[in-house]
């Protein structure tokens, strides 16, 4: 039996493993169970090549737990190792690695230890009073042999009787550790880390895992429902997604993987971090900023890459050269899909442009090389049901709605069922009124009109019809100067939580008597402070800004006009404007209750 010290001079490493090598303490197992994987995919590699005589056997895992002894159990069937490599790989390599390591970083919390210096093992002494290690190697005529240690730097190293080849890692788990103990503990955390490593493993008489899982696999071996299936096996209540992509590169770097496009039919069902990330099939994370373009957070799915390190900081991901290639490729990727369905079948392109929307908008604002891709397959649903991509809009809009400096206008709504009286005379006038109705198109008007050339957004009831788009023309009024001074006099009376400002215009017989309109930019503001809209947000607490525009020529005012009553006069007019501020949704409280009540006086017989 040999006993002595780990060569290190730092007596302290054990207790900073213990506290610093990992923030979550379940990341043990993987670091055992990928490192278990590792042997058995070596010991593959040295039968391929012929340098390891005799039969493979079934190369397996199994996680063991035992509640009387309180031990944890990792075994494989893979390389093993003979007392030599014990002492070499476990006494001296990783330890003297460390210890220049720590002396480096001496004082730091964030140790990224795991991936520099093959510490994995020792990831095992975070839950462990003392950890066992029994191998055997597959080289012929080498014993088994069994090394001991109990956290601080002294070791023993003994034969052992293990008659099979692989190596069996037994954790003597401490009182903190014992929730270890629990099976549904470990099958959670299996679950998590290990679900698609590429050697079975086994948990309490079961296999746990899918060694071979569809990304691993060729394009051209898989169908349609072998990618619904798998879909199916990452979110289990997951609606069917919409269309896949599936990312197949070695050069200039590795990476595999399918991003999913899930169906969202509402802006707040919008959900992140739901793509994760593996190394060589091992689970890393699912925090994937940086990795992937911001906009594509909001895609489902796996990538693979082993050219990320398995224990990664944020500052390693932003300025590693991989990620950054990675990042553009994926966004390169998903803009041909689309741009490839869109020329294929614009139909089933359109049909899924609800879901779609969402993730184009945000990548047409976020990444200037996706717009200038996404400009050919963008599309805008108008109110009578048909698709235009922006050139579609320009071409069918060229000749009614440019102003007078030579601007496209884009007429949108928001709200088509709030809206119509507005659409409805904008479509009578042959505009063409598009809709803008999630979430995220506040945001995405206000980004097109600084990257899209010569094009402005108008929101549809955003003025009478005949000012949405700026022509300079003038419309005469069949009043008078005095009867039109004298109308703007009657409407002009202060309204709670609202500055109005009155016109008066010779508009069409058959135009509304008045109509209440915000001006764009203003309303603009008051909309983004109302989702959190940043600098935006001091617009929140003024009060709304309203034009009325009184209809001069609309034959009700001769009648009001000519109205003795004055107090049933002033009455007609103010119903006038709040059914104005009404069709606005401005008409709210005790002014939308004193509406109610008027009506009902003016309706009653006299």
């Amino acid at each position: 039996m040999q006993k002595g010290n780990i060569r290190v001079q730092t007596e302290n490493i054990f207790p900073i493993i213990k506290k610093f090598l990992y923030s979550e303490h379940d990341i043990f197992i993987r670091e055992l169970v990928s490192n278990a994987v590792d042997a058995s995919q070596k010991l593959k590699t040295l039968s391929s090549i012929g340098e390891m005589k005799g039969e493979l056997g079934e190369l397996r895992i199994d996680v063991i737990i035992d509640k009387e002894k309180k031990t944890l159990t990792i075994s494989d069937k893979g390389i093993g190792m003979t007392g030599e490599e014990v002492d070499k790989y476990l006494n001296q390599v990783a330890f003297s690695g460390a210890e220049e390591f720590l002396q480096k970083y001496k004082g730091q919390n964030e140790a990224n230890i795991i991936g520099h210096f093959g510490l994995g093992f020792y990831s095992s002494f975070m839950v462990s009073s003392k950890v066992e290690v029994i191998t055997k190697s597959y080289k012929e005529n080498t014993p088994a042999v069994k090394w001991e240690c109990d956290g601080s730097p002294s070791f023993s190293l003994e034969e052992n009787e293990k008659a099979d080849r692989g190596t069996s890692i037994v954790m003597h788990l401490n009182e903190e550790s014992e929730e270890f103990l629990e099976p549904s503990r470990i099958q959670t955390v299996l679950q998590k880390f290990c679900k698609f490593l590429p050697v079975p493993i086994f948990f309490e008489d079961k296999q746990i895992n899918n060694p071979s899982p569809a990304w691993t696999k060729k394009p051209s071996e898989l169908t349609d429902e072998d990618y619904q299936n798998f879909y199916k096996e990452l979110y289990p209540f997951g609606e069917p997604p919409l269309f896949w992509i599936h990312l197949n590169v070695d050069y200039p770097f590795n990476l595999t993987g399918i991003l999913y496009f899930p169906k969202i039919k509402q802006s707040y069902e919008i959900q992140k971090d739901k793509i994760q990330l593996y190394s060589n099939q091992v689970f890393v994370t699912d925090e994937v900023k940086d990795i992937v373009p911001e906009f594509l957070m909001l895609l489902h799915g796996v990538i693979d890459s082993p050219d990320i390190p398995l224990n990664v900081s944020r500052s390693y991901l932003q300025g590693d050269p991989n990620v950054k290639k990675i990042n553009a490729h994926i966004t390169k990727k998903v803009a041909d899909k689309l741009e490839e369905i869109f020329k294929n079948d614009r139909n089933a392109f359109q049909e899924k442009w609800e879901s779609l929307g969402l993730f184009v908008k945000y990548g047409m604002m976020t990444d200037d090389k996706f717009l200038d891709k996404a400009n050919k397959f963008f599309v805008m649903e108008d109110t009578a049901e048909k698709f235009h991509t922006l050139e579609e809009y320009k071409v069918a809009t060229e000749t009614l709605q440019k102003n007078k400096d030579g601007k496209q206008v884009l007429l949108y709504t928001t709200n088509p069922i709030q809206q119509d009286v507005f659409i409805q005379q904008a479509t009578d006038k042959g505009y063409v009124v598009v809709k803008m109705e999630t979430l995220v198109d506040a945001s995405f008007i206000n980004s097109m009109e600084m990257k899209w050339e010569n094009t402005q957004f108008v929101r549809v009831d955003s003025d009478i019809t005949e000012n949405l788009i700026d022509k300079a023309e003038q419309n005469e009024s069949v009043l008078s100067k005095e009867e039109a001074e004298k109308l703007k006099t009657m409407f002009d009376k202060p309204v709670e939580g609202m500055h109005i400002n009155i016109e008066v215009k010779g508009l069409g017989e058959k135009v509304v008597p008045v109509t209440a309109t915000r001006p764009e930019m203003m309303r603009r503001m008051k909309d983004m402070a109302a989702i959190g809209g940043g600098m935006a947000s001091w617009y929140a607490n003024m009060p709304d800004e309203v034009n009325l525009t009184v209809n001069g020529n609309h034959p009700i005012f001769k009648n009001i006009l000519s109205e003795k009553d004055e107090q049933k006069q002033e009455k007609l007019i103010k119903n006038l404007a709040d059914l104005a501020l009404l069709s606005q949704g401005l008409l709210k409280g005790s002014s939308l209750t004193q509406f109610i009540n008027r009506s009902v006086e003016l309706l009653e017989v006299k």
